[in-house]
């Protein structure tokens, strides 16, 4: 038992040792919005214990009950390591008075004499009725340009923007957000719009499991974002945003009034589809003020710029990897690679690209590389020029040109090494071999001629010889404009190659009966039966069937006991596929009998 004791207690310290260690919070958890007369709780969670908890004063609230303390704890041991989890809630019930904006002190929290805090609420309270304004958020900031009308519905979908009037290439955040006053079982369909004449970015967004209390034109409603978007303007103008399409799942009483006593605990619900729309958007974007300098990116943000050099001496016909990094916040995804000006006898090949890009409400962010690849076909001192890449800045309202250093870097000759034969880009600086021994005297004596009797124009052979050459021509001519008639008419090629064609197949049917792979081997024999009576009976593979393909078959005078066996190969090929029993030896004989209905029809159709 004393055993036992000593066990307990020391589990209790080492618990306890852990959650020292620990780093202490205090997080608060409150509606951000509430009616006139409301009651509502507000909630404070300590992952410590043994310290001594505060709560703020609840100014402009009046407090029902409180606070209301729980405990809850949690260990784990694995791989032989000890972790622990504690947590102590403080609950208060309050009641909304009047109208207005509030704000809860944080709570404090005092343990081994440090002071944790916790962050202050911000509580609208709404009245009964209330003028129109911006939606708002605990603990986020409305859009800029943004209203919501609900106009009391209980369900609809918005689609606001950051900003309505953008520069060219400026980032435009879009958020899709939904607001309920119903139970939501789950979202059946979102359509969104195509946003024409943008560059579109999915934003990485939090999927929804819940929703976040908001005050709407003096109506709570239950909201949260779908997804976010940002969108990068690629025409100047007026462009319109098409509504936000969704569809969702609301869960509604089909019994009737509630019981006086039991309240709704006994009523029964069903799920049913209700679409919402957004209202359009439209957003104004103006071009770039100023002229563009030549060497424009197209980059819209703030950007740096730098290059690396990874050689500084290569040998001739080696490569060197000359690196630009671009970096910073804007549109980089359509940022255009830099244009080098190298010697003619400098290879460049086109860039490597790659980017590390990430997208946020702010904009696009990252880094986007550009890997040249360099050749040098001659020795000697090569110089990189410095390379200029113009961006626009947004904050500061024009365009910022960006440089890199220049780079030097040298190539050598190998010896034994003739790069003379071959000119790249520009002159060979190959000094000029002398080949004057290739060259032999003009001879000025004539010597003797003589008058020779035997010239082929004169023989009757070569005339023979015209005469069947033109003749073989003519033949070969003929010949090839039947090749290309018989060609041109594709089913009857087909019709002709169909027996070829069905023997290919039937002998991958054989190749995967000696694999013992009776399944394909079956699929084999179909298709070439199949495939056999498309092409021979000139019946499209959409349109063939079994009663067609007899029709067709008796119409060509096949005889009744050959489309039997076809019609029993058929259905065993079709069995087999379905409840697979048969064995080597049936296999074997369906084969035979494909093999011979094929022959049987080819020697009779021809």
């Amino acid at each position: 038992m004393k055993m036992k004791k000593a066990l307990l207690y020391q589990l209790i310290f080492l618990i306890s040792y852990s959650l020292s260690a620990q780093d202490v919070f205090v997080k608060a958890e409150y509606p951000a919005a509430v009616n006139a007369g409301e009651q509502f709780t507000v909630m404070w969670t300590v992952n410590a214990g043994g310290g001594e908890f505060t709560a703020p004063s609840f100014n402009g609230f009046y407090k029902l009950m409180g606070p209301q303390t729980s405990f809850s704890s949690s260990t784990q041991i694995i791989n032989g390591k000890m972790s622990a989890q504690t947590s102590y809630s403080y609950v208060y019930y309050l009641q909304a008075v009047k109208e207005g904006k509030f704000v809860i002190a944080p709570a404090v929290f005092i343990l081994k004499n440090k002071t944790y805090s916790s962050d202050s609420m911000h509580i609208e309270v709404a009245g009964a009725t209330a003028q129109k304004q911006n939606v708002t958020s605990g603990g986020t900031n409305s859009s800029n340009d943004t209203e919501v009308e609900s106009s009391g519905r209980t369900l609809f979908v918005n689609l606001s923007v950051n900003r309505r009037e953008v520069f060219l290439g400026e980032p435009v955040v879009a958020t899709v957000k939904i607001y309920s006053r119903v139970n939501i079982a789950g979202i059946n369909e979102i359509k969104y719009p195509a946003f024409n004449s943008f560059l579109k970015s999915d934003i990485e967004t939090p999927p929804l499991t819940s929703l976040r209390q908001e005050n709407v034109n003096g109506t709570i409603y239950g909201s949260g974002v779908i997804q976010q978007f940002l969108l990068y303007p690629q025409v100047t103008g007026e462009i319109n945003i098409d509504p936000v399409q969704i569809s969702v799942l609301v869960q509604q009483k089909t019994r009737g009034e509630a019981d006086p006593f039991f309240g709704d605990f006994f009523s029964s619900y069903q799920t049913v589809p209700k679409a919402a729309e957004s209202q359009s958007v439209r957003i104004k974007v103006k071009p770039l003020p100023g002229v563009q300098p030549v060497d424009f990116s197209g980059v819209v943000g703030k950007l740096d710029l730098r290059a690396t050099l990874n050689k500084e001496s290569v040998n001739v016909n080696d490569a060197v990897n000359f690196k630009i990094i671009i970096s910073g916040n804007g549109n980089l995804k359509i940022a255009s690679a830099p244009v080098l000006k190298l010697s003619p006898d400098i290879e460049v090949y086109d860039p490597k690209i790659t980017d590390d890009l990430k997208n946020r409400l702010n904009g696009t962010t990252g880094q986007k590389s550009f890997e040249y690849l360099l050749i040098p076909r001659h020795n000697g001192d090569f110089t990189i020029p410095p390379v200029s890449y113009s961006y626009f800045n947004i904050a500061a309202g024009r365009y910022e040109k960006l440089t890199t250093e220049e780079f030097h870097f040298s190539a050598q000759k190998v010896k034994g090494q003739n790069s003379g034969a071959t000119v790249y880009g520009g002159v060979s600086k190959e000094d000029v071999k002398y080949l004057g021994k290739d060259i032999r005297f003009v001879k000025s004596d004539p010597g003797s001629l003589k008058k020779s009797d035997n010239i082929l124009v004169t023989k009757q052979s070569f005339y023979s010889a015209y005469a069947f050459s033109l003749l073989a021509f003519l033949l070969i001519l003929f010949l090839r404009r039947e090749h290309i008639r018989r060609n041109s008419d594709v089913s009857l090629v087909k019709n002709r190659k169909a027996g070829k064609v069905a023997i290919k197949r039937l002998h991958s049917a054989s190749i995967c009966l000696k694999n013992e792979e009776i399944d394909q081997f079956y699929d084999e024999i179909l298709k070439a039966l199949w495939g056999y009576l498309s092409d021979k009976l000139n019946i499209p593979v959409s349109d063939l069937s079994r009663n067609n393909a007899i029709a067709s078959l008796q119409e060509q005078g096949i005889e009744e006991d050959m489309i039997k066996n076809l019609a029993e190969i058929l259905d065993a090929c079709e069995f087999a596929r379905f409840a697979p029993s048969s064995s080597e030896t049936e296999a074997a004989s369906i084969y035979e009998g494909a093999s011979q209905f094929i022959k049987s029809v080819e020697n009779l159709i021809g």
